[in-house]
């Protein structure tokens, strides 16, 4: 008997006008991600249909685990539509199952003869007669059966899976992630592409005070992100002079504020160049002293894109616990400083006046140094490694 995946799209069915092309985008995402496998993928307005070889279903559904845009799936028996099909099939489902169940019917197709609760009913009687070990219980049953009923063919399933929901990525434009070593920024960049946003990420680094283990550390940090996307392009600013004149001739109080702001400049102008619409970022409100509201107001200052914080109001144990869930953590924790851990001074300013900033702004030309910054820096492609897993994630 034949077995297919079914996909269920949740969210992308609120799109109304716009829902054919968040379909056809998670297709796309679908055939990419199910590349090298024997797989046929079909869809229609409401589901997506996968068939598959029995051999490869477990990888095909750790790689579904991986694509934004499913709301639920199911490995579902494919039969045709008829009464006494349903019947073997059910039975032949329900045989090794104990404890209570109960039969969910739902019919899509309206000129089936037998109304969907009475199907059920029936169908329900079917499996006490076959399985003495079965009892109905409606309410909080052991086993659910699924009955959809189609005009051509009926689907029956036991267990429903949750996806990663979502939309597909690709259904937005691209965003600039400004990717450090931390804990924050990955998983902000996994929930800007839950909501559709293709990313490219910048990661500042000021050698020889920051190590190239610091940039295989954001390298591997990519990468995992690349398992929920195709591939995203590292963009790697060599921040040192920058760096080294702010805290040579800035009040030190200010110059994780400064910093920052120098930060934001260059992102903008990298964001602008590779068309992406938005900075990306991990702040979370009051974290550090560069995350006040008031600093990040003075900081914000310098740029008039959007910038997206999707951690921005989660607290640190949250963010952890999804950067365990999506395997960045531990890579997170590593002991490599990047350019924000750096040069840290004992006072940071928590609430900077943008005067003050703009008046240290002008103890050196950073103009200049951002356009040499800009001129030299080093892009490198980021591909996903190949049949890399995860867990269902909730």
């Amino acid at each position: 008997m034949d077995r297919v995946v079914l996909i269920k799209y949740g969210e992308l069915t609120t799109k109304k006008g716009n829902r054919n092309y968040f379909i056809h985008v998670l297709y796309q995402n679908i055939e990419k991600k199910l590349k090298g496998l024997d797989v046929s993928i079909s869809q229609d307005i409401s589901r997506m249909y996968i068939e598959f070889q029995e051999e490869n279903l477990e990888l095909v559904l750790s790689r579904l685990n991986q694509v934004f845009g499913i709301h639920t799936y199911q490995v579902a028996y494919k039969i045709e539509t008829d009464v006494d099909l349903i019947k073997e099939q059910i039975v032949s489902m329900m045989k090794e199952k104990t404890g209570t169940f109960k039969v969910v019917t739902k019919r899509s197709d309206k000129t089936f003869p037998i109304e969907s609760t009475e199907f059920s009913r029936q169908m329900g009687s079917v499996l006490l007669k076959s399985n003495a070990s079965l009892s109905v219980d409606v309410h909080q049953p052991d086993t659910t059966l699924t009955i959809e009923i189609l005009k051509k063919y009926t689907y029956l399933y036991t267990d429903i899976y949750y996806g990663l929901g979502g939309y597909p990525v690709g259904t937005q434009p691209k965003g600039m992630l400004m990717l450090s070593g931390g804990i924050d920024s990955p998983v902000a960049g996994y929930l800007a592409l839950k909501r559709g946003v293709k990313l490219e990420a910048v990661y500042f680094e000021a050698i020889p005070h920051t190590s190239i283990e610091a940039r295989n550390k954001v390298i591997e940090l990519c990468r995992k992100l690349t398992s929920f996307t195709d591939k995203i392009h590292l963009h790697v600013v060599p921040f040192t002079e920058i760096q080294e004149t702010i805290y040579k001739e800035c009040n030190p109080e200010y110059c994780i504020t400064i910093m920052r702001r120098m930060m934001y400049r260059i992102t903008e102008r990298l964001s602008k160049k590779y068309k992406c619409l938005a900075i990306v970022n991990g702040e979370s409100i009051g974290q550090v002293a560069s995350q006040t509201l008031t600093s990040m107001s003075v900081i914000n200052q310098v740029t008039s894109m959007p910038v997206i914080r999707p951690v921005a109001c989660l607290d640190k144990l949250e963010i952890i616990d999804l950067a365990k869930k999506i395997d960045t953590y531990d890579i997170s924790i590593l002991p490599y400083e990047d350019c924000c851990t750096i040069f840290v001074p004992k006072h940071p300013v928590i609430h900077p006046v943008l005067e003050e900033c703009l008046k240290e702004e002008t103890k050196f030309d950073y103009e200049a140094m951002i356009e040499r910054t800009v001129s030299n820096l080093q892009t490198i492609v980021i591909q996903e490694e190949e049949d890399s897993t995860f867990s269902n994630l909730l």
